[in-house]
């Protein structure tokens, strides 16, 4: 789709890079999560079981995929994206998130921005990352079915705290989704507030499961 607006040079280092966003050697760099998660939330555990937090108060979705951490260059990539409108990355970033993924009866929803923010930044990055999927996965991508009815003070400008309360009552859902597997898409999980409420809507709204698939998962530490 954008793939010929890709730089023939590395974004992070400069090197020749072909037709990707990154060289080789950059690309093998990027932060993964390693060694075991919580298969709900990904945070780190002992043994790859259930994390404290999510047997105390389980979240709606029922696991989180995320390709790399959210640490450097992966910030640096996504700030790119929404930030500096290079929305070639998102193309990349799709096609990433895809190989996490298994083409089977699921429906891609993208994390939705306010109309306001919408307007400000020209595109959703989370709708450009989840189209991108969606087409190399051929699986049916609801784009407009999630909607922002409430604009909301920015979660990184807010303590883990406060967030789930900043964000309670934000999203609408205008479809029928009884009995789907849905995919929620999103750049970035951090404490996974917006997630929750999100998946709270989608469950409502009759979603039988839900997976949070996102670029990037910031951890606690």
């Amino acid at each position: 789709m954008h793939n010929a607006l890709l730089p023939a040079s590395c974004l992070l280092c400069g090197e020749d890079a072909g037709c990707s966003l990154l060289c080789s050697r950059c690309s093998a760099e990027l932060p993964k999560l390693t060694g075991h998660t919580c298969p709900q939330c990904a945070e780190p555990t002992t043994h790859g079981e259930r994390c404290g937090a999510c047997l105390k108060d389980p979240p709606p979705f029922e696991r989180t995929l995320a390709v790399w951490l959210y640490e450097f260059p992966v910030d640096r990539i996504i700030h790119a994206l929404k930030y500096q409108h290079r929305i070639a990355i998102a193309d990349w970033l799709g096609k990433h998130l895809a190989g996490h993924l298994h083409a089977d009866d699921q429906y891609l929803v993208p994390m939705p921005l306010h109309p306001t923010r919408l307007r400000e930044r020209g595109f959703n990055q989370a709708g450009e990352i989840a189209r991108a999927a969606s087409c190399r996965l051929k699986l049916p991508l609801l784009a407009d079915c999630l909607v922002r009815e409430r604009a909301t003070a920015a979660q990184t400008e807010l303590p883990p705290g406060k967030r789930r309360s900043n964000v309670r009552g934000a999203f609408a859902c205008t479809a029928d989704l009884t009995g789907k597997h849905i995919i929620l898409v999103d750049d970035v999980m951090t404490t996974g507030a917006t997630a929750r409420e999100c998946s709270r809507v989608l469950k409502l709204h009759g979603a039988r499961e839900i997976t949070v698939a996102v670029v990037a998962r910031a951890l606690k530490h």
